[in-house]
């Protein structure tokens, strides 16, 4: 049985009361004075420092998810930057306005904050569409018998395109019913021992072959959901290095099992998929010959953040071109599709002689034949092998006018926002309730997974090339182009680990990496919902731990279950705990 293992309740103990090596002792974080005194107080459950979960360098006192790190003030013009980079996260993509052009010529979503309400975690949602503001929703359209992507539509699947082009899913045929849990696997009651009830419930998604505007269509697929997370904090998770990851992962592996994709069990080390196959930045970093290990996303896909989920998605979700992807997140089926449909063909030749229509790179020599074959080949150039066709069709005349639709330096600005995002300050620490929550949590296991606390090293950060490319241009050391957060001990509350819980409709391998807890507990009041787990099934936190009860075979089973004996009382606590970190 794979429980969560309390013998590591010690190490986790040992983990969360590491002392702060800060750079700033002395400053306020930006600039800004605690509303009292007891602010930044230590006491018997928490540090002086725990009030800072982002340490000195990486903490805003403002209850916000959008606040700029101190840090970001140590780079040149860092304050205007991050402030123009927030604009490409904030504001909507337009298929030719300057300066957020893009989403040709299909997407997912027009705008980041969409999917990111308040920059926090999505909400859940009763439906599936593009521009329902909140909906943090990715689909996720597996084959079963061997968990990989179908390849008719992108791994991030488009629901949107330009006329006269057809979405590759007809978001109105998707359908999202939310089931009610009745009984549990592992046996326990739909209420606690001491009578209060609680409900799980969870999603059953299904999509027809009929929604589908591809050729050929997929056939044997099961369908998930997968909302977004808090992009705050993400550049001290990416300061994390790879060797203390290393050693937590050595630690776990001892108790439980590790996915056997990233951690080699014989070895007692990463896998050489775990580490992220980008190409190295030739900075000189501990980096060595391969890319960082792998540490974002539910799925551990990512393994730096200046290509992570957020670099990747400002290029995908709006289907935004820039200078190192000279390509379309496209496939070859709906290219085949598109170029067949009649529809589409007739459209192309009534509007796209002009050579200033956006239509303009299908039109061809404006025959039926002749189009059909353009439409097939622009709308397959999904990789950089076929950049020459991009450039040749997409980037030679008006409206493009040989320009990236997201030029290096904006995308910088972009990586200084994204990496400078601060973490909320922790509140009520001083209270006897979320003092007395800490203590059980670790004492029931909770921080076996969600590890409190971490030291980052020196912040030797991977480079992208856009970055590297602007930040040479620009006469800017590439080493130090971002927000840098070394020597800071911090306080995410994960592991960086990937565990499974066994859950009713799971995510889609079963191996989903323990989300970081500091800062939720303010997701009502700034997003509006709470509602947690990988695709928002669980709407406030009881429900959330109870689902890590689901099975006995869960990684957290023991844990859970020892929550769920609690007096009410000890169990309010805990929750306030959340909150308040």
């Amino acid at each position: 049985m794979k429980k969560l293992f309390r013998t590591l309740t010690a190490f986790s103990v040992m983990a969360a009361m590491l002392s702060l090596v800060a750079c700033r002792e002395d400053e306020p974080v930006n600039n800004l004075t605690p509303a009292d005194d007891v602010f930044g107080t230590a006491n018997e459950a928490f540090s002086a420092d725990e009030w800072y979960p982002g340490g000195r360098l990486g903490t805003t006192l403002s209850k916000s998810y959008s606040a700029p790190a101190p840090a970001v003030d140590d780079i040149a013009d860092g304050q205007r930057r991050f402030k123009h980079g927030e604009d490409f996260f904030e504001h909507l993509y337009t298929l030719d306005t300057e300066p957020r052009r893009g989403l040709g010529p299909a997407w997912v979503r027009t705008s980041c904050i969409h999917c990111h309400p308040s920059y926090g975690h999505g909400k859940r949602m009763d439906r599936y569409r593009a521009n329902d503001f909140g909906n943090g929703y990715l689909l996720v359209i597996y084959h079963p018998d061997n968990n990989a992507y179908i390849s008719e539509v992108t791994g991030m699947p488009q629901t949107a395109a330009m006329a006269p082009f057809k979405a590759p899913i007809d978001e109105t045929q998707i359908n999202i019913q939310w089931k009610n849990v009745t009984s549990m696997p592992s046996g326990l009651k739909m209420e606690f021992p001491d009578g209060e009830k609680y409900a799980l419930i969870y999603p059953e998604v299904t999509i027809p072959q009929s929604a589908f505007n591809t050729n050929p269509l997929p056939d044997n697929y099961e369908v998930r959901l997968e909302s977004t997370i808090g992009v705050y904090g993400t550049g001290l998770l990416d300061a994390i290095t790879d060797e203390d990851m290393r050693e937590q992962h050595r630690q776990e592996a001892k108790f439980v099992e590790l996915n056997p994709a990233l951690w080699d069990k014989e070895a007692d080390d990463f896998k050489p998929s775990a580490y992220y196959s980008a190409p190295y930045n030739d900075l000189g970093t501990h980096r060595g010959s391969h890319g960082p290990v792998k540490r974002f996303t539910y799925a551990m896909t990512r393994g730096s953040l200046q290509d992570g989920a957020g670099a990747n998605a400002i290029w995908n979700i709006t289907n935004v071109s820039r200078s190192d992807r000279h390509w379309l997140y496209t496939t070859p089926a709906w290219a085949k599709a598109q170029s067949e449909d009649p529809e589409v063909i007739d459209y192309i030749r009534q509007n796209g002689s002009s050579p200033t229509s956006l239509l303009h790179p299908y039109y061809a020599d404006g025959s039926r034949e002749g189009i059909a074959e353009r439409v097939n080949e622009l709308l397959s150039i999904s990789s950089i092998a076929k950049k020459d066709v991009f450039d040749r069709y997409l980037f030679n005349g008006a409206p493009y006018n040989g320009k990236d639709e997201m030029s290096d330096e904006d995308y910088y600005d972009f990586m200084v926002w994204h990496r400078g995002l601060a973490v909320p300050a922790a509140r009520d620490l001083d209270k006897p309730q979320v003092q007395r929550g800490k203590k059980l949590f670790s004492k029931i296991g909770c921080a076996n997974c969600h590890r409190p606390s971490w030291k980052t090293g020196k912040d030797d950060y991977w480079v992208d090339a856009s970055t590297k490319a602007y930040a040479k241009s620009a006469g800017i050391d590439p080493a130090n182009a971002l927000p840098r957060f070394a020597d800071q001990t911090i306080w995410p509350y994960t592991d960086m680990v990937q565990h499974r819980l066994y859950m009713i409709n799971d995510i889609r391998t079963g191996w989903c990496r323990t989300t970081p807890l500091w800062g939720r507990g303010l997701s009502l009041r700034l997003t509006g919902a709470e509602d947690r787990l990988h695709d928002c099934r669980a709407r406030n936190e009881i429900e959330a731990i109870m689902w890590h009860a689901y099975s006995t075979e869960s990684d957290a089973y023991e844990s859970a279950l020892q929550f769920y004996n609690l007096p009410k009382d000890d169990r309010d606590a805990i929750v306030l705990f959340l909150r308040a970190i």
